[in-house]
């Protein structure tokens, strides 16, 4: 484990978590490498040979894994062949849960690894699965994701995609040398509102898009009670040590693809990030937990609630915010906004010049609320509408399903994946840039051009019927 433990991992971190630091370990947090070889093959429109069955493996079945493991074993064409988790009794569970999901022989024979540190290299030594799915702490997922693809496998990980801007390229350029699929799993973007803003702004409904708006707000603070097992077991301790947005990608992700940025027509250029103090944390451990919390005293560097912007290669600008402390209300924000009117989240609404479908005669006023209803007749994305039923039940509203069943489909059917791993490699990068934006006084970073300058021909992303 001489890799792993170069990540300071504490005991039982591989598929638990890590406390380790996010911040830029290279010279410059915005390296970019741009004048750096291709490994062999750019991955923006790659469409990997057909799967007529996909064999998958797990990596993690705590907490997110699961409900990804649950639907995927319910599809067609599919097999699981092996699960791995730190804790026995995760592995045995769902194990057993997806052979009651399967059909007939789908999912009889499943290799389980567990106990030990280094038992997922060996299941990837063992088993040589079609995919991986990689659902551990943050700091594992571009560990498992590079030795995944140089197994053999296409390697889909959950959010983010990695840490580090070094591990970033480390696996864009894994992807490129092998030929292999590298996602990262942003659910939101297939969540229904996303995916009717996303259709509403190819059919040019709000005009030339300006400007963007994105935030994962989430009270989560009850996680610092996790102390040996659980997410806060690990994400406590990255928030305690690290000050700058360290979860990005939810609110980033559509608005991401509503502008196709990394795609064609714009790009991430620079970002600029400052953090609030950091008072939340200390309050709640002081407050609310026992004497006996291994987190009890614990220093948090982190600000209460961070704001990002990034200005884009044509001037756009995106605002990103992240706060996982405050007592306030779910909320992604969700903004984009347009020459011709604004689409907008948390509450869903929009709003038009000339105004929307007779229902509001201008811009002045939101249509929300229930005479959304014309809007979504109007405007629901084909791909919800299609798998909006089947995915039913699969977790956040439908959208993990709607993922998965992407996923499988591009895989059995040889067609491009609806999210690369440029993308994934972008809007994890918001993470080291803000913490070392927030280290240097709010002084700009320059995004790495981890496509090498490939963007401007790479097609934006279809809507998929």
């Amino acid at each position: 484990m001489s890799t792993l433990d170069r990540r300071n991992f504490i005991r039982k971190t591989s598929l638990a978590g890590a406390a380790i630091s996010i911040a830029p370990t290279m010279g410059s947090a915005g390296i970019s490498y741009t004048e750096r070889p291709f490994m062999h093959k750019y991955m923006g429109d790659f469409a990997a040979p057909k799967l007529e069955k996909v064999r998958a493996a797990f990596i993690g079945v705590g907490s997110r894994g699961p409900a990804h493991l649950q639907f995927f074993a319910g599809l067609e064409g599919t097999e699981i062949v092996a699960i791995c988790d730190l804790y026995e009794d995760n592995a045995k569970k769902w194990s057993e849960k997806a052979k009651e999901i399967g059909k007939g022989n789908q999912h009889q024979n499943i290799k389980l690894y567990y106990g030990a540190e280094e038992k997922w290299r060996t299941m990837l030594d063992e088993i040589k699965p079609d995919v991986v799915f990689v659902i551990t702490n943050w700091a594992n997922h571009a560990p498992m994701a590079i030795e995944a693809m140089k197994k053999g496998a296409h390697a889909f990980t959950e959010v983010p995609m990695a840490l580090t801007i070094k591990e970033m390229w480390d696996l864009v350029d894994t992807s490129e040398a092998t030929g292999k699929h590298c996602m990262m799993m942003e659910n939101v973007n297939y969540n229904r509102e996303e995916l009717m803003y996303l259709n509403m702004c190819r059919q040019g409904v709000i005009g030339d898009l300006l400007h963007g708006e994105a935030a994962y707000i989430h009270e989560l603070r009850w996680q610092m009670t996790e102390q040996e097992r659980g997410t806060g077991s690990w994400r406590t301790p990255q928030i305690a040590n690290n000050n700058g947005n360290l979860y990005p990608t939810h609110g980033l992700g559509p608005v991401a693809q509503y502008m196709n940025l990394g795609r064609k027509d714009d790009n991430f250029k620079s970002l600029v990030s400052f953090s609030s103090p950091s008072r939340g944390r200390k309050l709640y451990e002081q407050n609310e937990m026992s004497p006996d919390n291994k987190w009890k005293n614990m220093e948090f560097t982190g600000g209460d609630i961070n704001t990002s912007i990034v200005k884009t290669h044509l001037g756009k600008t995106v605002m990103i915010q992240w706060d996982e402390t405050s007592p306030r209300p779910y909320s992604r924000h969700n903004l984009i906004q347009g020459t011709k009117g604004t689409l907008a989240g948390f509450p869903n609404r929009v709003a038009l010049e000339g105004g929307v479908l007779g229902i509001t005669k201008d811009h002045h006023e939101w249509v929300e609320g229930d005479k959304l209803a014309a809007v979504y007749e109007k405007y629901d994305h084909p791909l919800y509408k299609r798998l909006n039923e089947a995915a039913k039940g699969s977790g956040h509203g439908g959208m993990d399903g709607i993922m998965m069943y992407r996923i499988v489909e591009c895989l059995q059917k040889g067609l491009p994946l609806d999210q690369n791993v440029y993308e994934g490699a972008f809007w994890s990068a918001v993470t080291p840039l803000s913490i070392a934006s927030v280290q240097n006084g709010g002084m700009p970073q320059e995004f790495p051009d981890f496509t090498r300058g490939n963007w401007k021909n790479t097609n934006p992303l279809d809507i998929i019927s």
